[in-house]
């Protein structure tokens, strides 16, 4: 009787020793991380591959995303450096930027412009002379006022004293004309003598501008050989800016003391003629004919914007194929002036009541509010530029 209840256990002992025998890593399996997924005919060199190919997989990401979160951090700070080899880096024009461009390490910038431009620069044909002006011979502007008087001292008014009534005579087109249009002596905006040499010898130009220190130039791009030798460019600062530029960029000077970011010529403006830096950086760019009274084609960009289309291909486009003297970029939110003056008072930039007062006049004066009745746009720019062939000044 003990003997049949001991072959039994015995057969069940032995079961389970059989049992035990076909999975002798089934311990070390349970502790795995990805032990469910073990097929119990696993070997152990195979799974001890499949741990290490998996790991090695993880590892080698995050050293991945490590590496390209130090040569981006390694990347603004060189842009911000103010030794020379690491800033040159950021700078287009620079020699170490040319050698990564001939190595292709360099990205190419992508072109956005949305219509099309010629292919070539140098098959562009220049016209020649100016466009003749049918109406206005003669044009000149008023330079010396009467001083304003405040009560406790006098000072000159940058754009003038004018009288509503001579503004209302200046739409009154004759052959020979004197107008009103900023640059009043002592009035403000002033250049160094060395700048205003330098614009005399400006024809064609890109000009653009930084005030109250917010930005730094950003460099051109495409740009051919032949339009670094025809065109100016021109960076209207503030002094505020011109400090700003030269504690973050590398900033060279030149025999004549004139300074150099890259392609860009810094253009110094001293005395500025109001206390708010906005109404400052319209300036120029409102009237950049009065600022560089030499050139016969600018194109105006705002500071903010980077040019990536050659110069050339631009005027051709939009002036010399069509037969246009002035262009100018729609705005990319803003249909009307009244919605840009909405926007305006929105963010606070200037005040309230000044802006609907001037809105209260262009309505009176016939701007009225865009509609999809109306066949142009009511008024409205965008920041991209005006280009145009300067001939007509202030009557523009």
């Amino acid at each position: 009787m003990e003997s049949k209840l001991q072959r039994p256990q015995s057969a069940r002992l032995n079961r389970r020793g059989d049992r035990n025998n076909q999975r002798p890593f089934a311990k070390d399996d349970e502790s795995g991380l990805f032990s469910s997924m073990r097929l119990p005919q696993d070997n152990p060199i195979k799974i001890v591959w499949k741990q290490g190919f998996i790991r090695l997989v993880l590892v080698a990401g995050i050293l991945w995303m490590l590496l390209i979160l130090i040569v981006l951090l390694f990347h603004v700070w060189s842009c911000q450096s103010s030794i020379s080899f690491l800033s040159a880096m950021c700078n287009k024009e620079g020699k170490v930027f040319i050698a990564m461009d001939l190595l292709g390490l360099a990205p190419k910038p992508e072109h956005r412009c949305p219509i099309p431009v010629a292919d070539d620069p140098d098959k562009i044909v220049i016209p020649k002379g100016r466009t003749p002006d049918a109406i206005v011979k003669n044009l000149t502007y008023i330079e010396e006022e009467d001083l304003v008087n405040n009560g406790s001292q006098s000072f000159a008014v940058f754009g003038g004293n004018q009288s509503w009534l001579q503004r209302e005579e200046n739409f009154n087109l004759k052959p020979s004309m004197k107008v009103h249009c900023g640059f009043l002596k002592k009035g403000g905006a002033d250049m160094n003598p060395v700048d205003i040499e330098y614009v005399k010898r400006c024809r064609f130009l890109v000009a653009s501008g930084i005030f109250d220190g917010y930005d730094v130039p950003h460099q051109p791009s495409n740009i051919s050989i032949r339009s670094k030798k025809l065109f100016c460019f021109l960076m209207v600062v503030d002094e505020v800016s011109l400090k700003f530029i030269k504690e973050n960029v590398t900033v060279r000077k030149d025999k004549d003391k004139g300074l150099w970011v890259g392609l860009w010529r810094l253009i110094p403006l001293k005395h500025q003629p109001y206390d708010e830096p906005r109404r400052n950086g319209k300036v120029p760019k409102i009237l950049t004919h009065r600022l560089f009274p030499q050139a016969q084609y600018s194109i105006w960009i705002d500071g903010k914007m980077e040019l990536i289309v050659d110069p050339l291909l631009i005027l051709e486009r939009y002036l010399w194929r069509d037969k246009h003297t002035y262009a100018i970029a729609q705005h990319k939110h803003h249909r009307s002036i009244y919605e840009e003056a909405d926007a305006n008072k929105r963010r606070k930039r200037y005040a309230r009541p000044l802006i609907d007062l001037h809105m209260k006049i262009y309505y009176s004066e016939g701007m009225e509010p865009w509609s999809l009745k109306k066949n142009t746009i009511s008024g409205m720019k965008g920041d991209i530029g005006l280009f145009y062939e300067i001939w007509k000044g202030c009557l523009e």
